[in-house]
């Protein structure tokens, strides 16, 4: 079995995202600030993650569209009508403003950090046998378009369905 085997059978068994609790969700909607801390508090991870790697290990402007992730999640969430499950609306969210930066990156000529020099990135829950070969993997991702990217990460690091993973990226 091959390590991208390995890695992703283990991820795709271990990662896929629960939806918030109902009663949380219902209290966010309405502007309860504590239960949006437990939505946030849930999801940062995989946002976060996710994130980081679509802009090739950027960490710090990571964070930034993260917390710009969650207050748009926050100011839309009174709208969220529940036609698609919150883990995917959360992700189009995400993607929204990750395609954004990318596209001002373009605008102003900045060249994307390589994989290479980005600082060692460290999974929120990681695969139990990850080894040196992780490296080649990440490289190998990291040469992706934008769009097969964000498909594989979703996929495989975050643990959405394809279902979900079509609907988040408007596919």
């Amino acid at each position: 079995m091959s390590i991208l085997t390995r890695v992703f059978r283990t991820a795709t068994n271990t990662l896929a995202l629960p939806q918030p609790d109902p009663d949380v969700l219902r209290l966010a909607r309405r502007g309860d600030e504590r239960a949006f801390a437990i939505i946030v508090r849930q999801y940062h991870g995989p946002v976060f993650n996710y994130v980081t790697r679509v802009l090739s290990g950027d960490r710090a402007l990571a964070e930034d569209i993260c917390q710009e992730v969650f207050m748009r999640v926050y100011q839309a969430l009174p709208g969220f009508d529940q036609r698609c499950q919150f883990t995917t609306w959360l992700f189009q969210v995400a993607k929204h403003r990750v395609v954004d930066e990318l596209r001002a990156r373009e605008r102003r000529g900045r060249s994307a950090l390589e994989l290479e020099t980005a600082p060692q990135l460290y999974l929120a829950v990681a695969p139990p046998d990850a080894d040196d070969g992780m490296a080649a993997v990440w490289h190998a991702i990291g040469g992706l378009s934008v769009d097969l990217k964000m498909a594989l990460l979703l996929r495989d690091l975050v643990g959405l369905s394809y279902a979900e993973i079509a609907e988040a990226l408007d596919t």
